[in-house]
């Protein structure tokens, strides 16, 4: 007898939304498409501004905050933040290498609520978290987020990435570092996800017939990117 299993629903969620007007460019010129259903903005981002005033012409997409550890300028400013941060007050992209210490995560804290406000500010409507980088899948960041979490009211976070193409496959502690990591964000401050989470090149270069786990995928797109330029010509079909 042949169960048959639900149908895949597939969220295919742009990043980095406010990083430049071209990137801005490339994500609504794909959700007018149909291409992308929802996105990401990047509220310290160049383009932030712009960005949020085009997501009124799209009301059926959700809006989510691209939490930002790694570029630009916080918008808490450099105190607080020290290690993290350049002479000139910008992000040095080294949070994987610094140690994170209490004070340290109380300033992340701030910055970003203060990221998630601004995107309110601008009157988006923050349906989902998650982040330039993965910053957010930081372990010793967990606390951290999950105190933003409670702080701001969202409830739908992306997971670590956890479906991987053959060629790509980590090793099985890693996966299992990544599993618990999964589970602990889900009912820990309860969190909605979805079952699966991979970019578009994984998911193009797995295996024929292969099927995500469970009933519900994210998949990431980077638009406006040059370096995910193939990306883009996979989600438009080209």
């Amino acid at each position: 007898m042949t169960t048959l299993r639900a149908p895949l629903e597939v969220i295919v969620n742009a990043d980095d939304l406010g990083l430049s007007k071209h990137v801005n460019a490339e994500i609504f010129r794909l959700i007018d498409a149909g291409r992308v259903t929802s996105a990401t903005l990047i509220a310290n981002g160049p383009a932030i501004e712009e960005a949020s005033r085009r997501t009124r012409d799209v009301p059926g997409v959700s809006f989510g905050a691209h939490l930002n550890l790694t570029e630009f300028a916080p918008l808490t400013g450099p105190r607080g933040l020290g290690p993290l941060v350049d002479a000139d007050g910008g992000f040095l992209g080294n949070i994987r290498r610094v140690k994170i210490r209490a004070a340290l995560r109380q300033a992340i804290r701030a910055e970003w609520n203060a990221q998630i406000g601004r995107l309110r500010a601008l009157g988006i409507d923050v349906s989902h978290i998650d982040s330039h980088h993965h910053v957010h899948t930081i372990p010793g960041l967990f606390s951290t987020l999950k105190a933003v979490q409670r702080d701001s009211g969202i409830r739908r976070v992306r997971i670590s990435k956890n479906v991987f193409a053959r060629r790509e496959r980590p090793a099985m502690g890693l996966i299992a570092r990544k599993a618990i990591w999964n589970a602990a964000l889900r009912n820990y401050v309860r969190t909605k996800t979805t079952d699966a989470f991979t970019d578009l090149a994984t998911m193009i270069g797995g295996t024929p017939g292969e099927r995500p786990p469970g009933r519900t995928l994210e998949l990431m797109v980077h638009p406006g990117s040059p370096v995910f330029a193939p990306e883009t010509a996979a989600l438009e079909g080209e």
